[in-house]
């Protein structure tokens, strides 16, 4: 098919391709909703043994410090993102009279590490709860972790923020704010799906080029303007 064969089907049903582009621009238009604000919050952390755990001797306790750290904190991410903990969390703010579902935590809490440094990372809807949320995570890391890891011998690792909890606003997804325009491509997709459809479809023949490709020969046309 060339290109001036495309145009005459754009030509002859540009009405069925632009209809379900309209129809789905509208829809996505009309049922559009500003996405809700999100605040993205994060706290720092390290981690060491516990203090009651003796030194291995013979070795540098220096460096067995520093790799047993590098071990907590891996294990105090992996820990952050389960159930148990979000209901541990949930359960501490509902102590200071903050209600907050255990299901809603777990979607909203995650960590991340770097060595001997720990992320714990919270995305919330509302700044203020967002920092009692870390709030709440880190009386959970230093409190229950002992009970956690039956490694650490019933010993509470020693878990110390950084810093204060950091909050800010969060961008929207690129996908929300571009929603709109996919659903109107999408209906520019459908229709001209429609229109080769309806062009591979039509019994009519319309064109001296359309009879000469069926090996027929044309004798005379009669103009547009005299039919």
């Amino acid at each position: 098919m060339e290109v001036r064969d495309l145009l005459q089907i754009l030509k002859r049903w540009w009405w069925l391709i632009v209809l379900p582009a309209v129809a789905a621009g509208a829809y996505a238009a009309a049922s559009y909703h500003a996405p809700a604000p999100a605040y993205a919050a994060s706290l720092r952390y390290t981690a060491g043994q516990p203090a009651g755990l003796a030194d291995t001797t013979g070795y540098d306790p220096n460096y067995y410090r520093w790799l047993t750290s590098e071990y907590i904190v891996t294990a105090l991410k992996d820990w952050v993102p389960t159930r148990t903990f979000a209901q541990a969390v949930s359960a501490e703010l509902d102590s200071q009279g903050t209600s907050l579902p255990a299901g809603a935590l777990a979607g909203a809490l995650g960590a991340d590490n770097s060595r001997s440094i720990l992320v714990v990372y919270v995305t919330w809807g509302d700044p203020a709860q967002a920092a009692a949320i870390l709030g709440a995570a880190t009386t959970v890391l230093q409190r229950d972790n002992a009970a956690v890891f039956p490694q650490l011998g019933g010993l509470a690792a020693v878990v110390q923020p950084l810093d204060t909890p950091a909050v800010g606003p969060l961008a929207p997804s690129l996908r929300s704010r571009l929603d709109p325009l996919l659903k109107a491509a999408l209906g520019l997709a459908v229709g001209a799906a429609l229109a080769l459809a309806a062009h591979y479809l039509d019994p009519f023949v319309r064109s001296r080029r359309e009879l000469e490709a069926l090996g027929l020969s044309v004798l005379g046309e009669i103009p547009r303007g005299r039919r």
